[in-house]
């Protein structure tokens, strides 16, 4: 599976699918427009390991809702996520059976990596 889960409007997730030239193959969802589905969440965090792995502390509304005073269980994460798209970590990438969450430079370069590797 190629599939990039971003949102639109995030110049960042549009560099980044620009920069490592995502159109070949890619499948593309926009999370605001195509909510994530509980079966993808789902997925998603089978794939990396947690849903806190896919949760963005750096959301705006992380702090309004208070959460960042709160002690959030795995599946708190998942409730969150599920209602609110912009608790997605962004892009998040799944390359055949890897997922790739978030736009740090050692995730974007390993992803890079295994794509020019797969086209070489």
């Amino acid at each position: 599976m190629k599939k990039v889960f971003y949102l639109s409007t995030c110049s960042t997730c549009k560099r980044i699918i620009r920069e490592l030239d995502l159109t070949n193959g890619f499948e593309f969802q926009d999370i605001k427009s195509n909510k994530i589905t509980p079966e993808q969440v789902d997925e998603m965090k089978e794939m990396a390991g947690s849903y806190e792995a896919l949760f963005s502390r750096r959301a705006m509304k992380f702090r309004m809702l208070n959460l960042h005073e709160e002690k959030l269980t795995d599946l708190d994460f998942r409730k969150h996520l599920l209602n609110e798209y912009t608790f997605f970590k962004r892009p998040i990438i799944i390359y055949g059976d890897e997922i790739f969450v978030g736009h740090s430079p050692k995730n974007m370069m390993t992803l890079k990596n295994l794509i020019d590797f797969d086209n070489f």
